[in-house]
């Protein structure tokens, strides 16, 4: 069946509507016309692939990568990388506007670095003696020998385990910067410096995989309480403690929440690595501790891709803090949040970045402020 595809979704699908029901085609541009053929269809929507582009866009490039579209790692490779941006800059801007009623004129350009060789993390998978990345939304194994996203010293890696030919029963992360874990042993390590500080990160723990633009977007955090002379923040799903201990050189006193142990301690290994001693960290659930805070200056939150629980956004509007700072993962939580949160603050400044070059997710930075 031929189609024009007419423009894209939040997920880089291509869409088209045929006998008025929206298709959603995956590898699929604007402007194109493609042959395609329909393999899931239910009463609101279709879904469908590309048998043959007959006219591609001139936004289309050869995906690098020989297991682009098996393994299910990245989405739009198949894009030229300013489109790619251009992509997710829309998408914030609609999203947000849809959900939010957020004006585009306080988005910033999207912050990019490189396209590839950016994670610092990766997890291979075993079975049936063979080692790879699971192909998407299936437990189906595809064997790899090199992954275009992370760093040389990870590929490098992947390579030897191969070579070694070990029989292994679990999964094998990976997670390298000059220093390299293979195993999901704890007591593995390595260091990262963001700016002026160095971190400890445990295989378990959780840290942006984008060691190349993590600075850029901390910077934006950091550059905030510059001169603002506040007393107490708090960090909230605080991680390893990076944002804080960024953030404690402007301030008296900054206290971390975070669940996860393993990120916990990490945490307090980092507060004696860093000589910091006006932070404190707190190993527990956010909302099970948010509400013994009052006084607080600012609040620093960057919560899972599903966003801030109802409680916790109540209780960041009692505590009322000067301002907040919401680092966030997911555009659509992140408008539903927004939209709650105006009723006490500004949102003076959103700015996207691109963490995740050739996948259809985008981080985003925003400052708000009490009215």
């Amino acid at each position: 069946m031929k189609v024009t595809i007419n423009k894209l979704d939040h997920f880089g699908r291509g869409i088209t509507h045929i006998n008025n029901k929206i298709t959603f085609i995956e590898n699929a541009l604007p402007d194109e016309i493609v042959d395609i053929n329909i393999y899931k269809e239910t009463k609101k929507y279709n879904l469908a692939k590309v048998k043959k582009h007959i006219k591609p866009s001139t936004n289309r490039v050869k995906p690098p990568c020989k297991y682009y579209g098996i393994c299910g790692g990245c989405h739009i490779m198949h894009m030229d990388y300013k489109y790619q941006l251009e992509f997710k800059e829309n998408k914030i801007k609609e999203i947000l506007k849809k959900y939010a009623n957020i004006d585009s004129k306080i988005i910033n350009n999207i912050i990019c670095s490189d396209q590839f060789a950016y994670r610092n993390k990766i997890t291979l998978h075993s079975k049936n003696n063979k080692i790879g990345l699971y192909k998407e939304k299936s437990n189906e194994l595809i064997e790899i020998d090199k992954c275009l996203l992370v760093n040389d010293n990870i590929n490098k890696k992947i390579l030897d385990i191969l070579k070694e030919n070990i029989n292994i029963n679990n999964d094998i992360v990976i997670r390298g910067n000059k220093d390299i874990i293979t195993t999901v042993d704890n007591n593995n390590y390595i260091t990262d410096n963001i700016l002026d500080k160095k971190f400890i990160i445990s295989t378990k723990s959780f840290y942006q995989v984008n060691s190349k633009l993590v600075s850029c977007m901390y910077e934006k955090v950091i550059n905030y309480f510059k001169n603002k002379n506040y007393a107490k923040v708090l960090d909230l799903y605080c991680g390893t403690g990076t944002i804080g201990i960024l953030v404690s050189d402007y301030v008296k006193k900054v206290i971390g929440i975070e669940m996860n142990n393993s990120s916990y301690q990490d945490a307090l290994k980092n507060k004696k690595l860093n000589k910091t001693d006006n932070i404190e960290f707190i190993n527990g659930k956010v909302e099970d501790y948010i509400n013994e805070f009052s006084n607080i200056d600012a609040i620093i939150v960057d919560p899972p891709r599903t966003g801030l629980d109802h409680n916790t956004i109540n209780y960041i509007l009692d505590i009322n803090p000067k301002s907040l700072i919401y680092v966030s993962c997911d555009p659509i939580t992140l408008a539903r949040d927004l939209n709650i949160l105006k009723s006490k603050y500004n949102i003076k400044e959103i700015t996207p970045v691109d963490m995740f070059p050739n996948t259809y997710h985008c981080e985003s930075v925003c400052i708000l402020e009490r009215r």
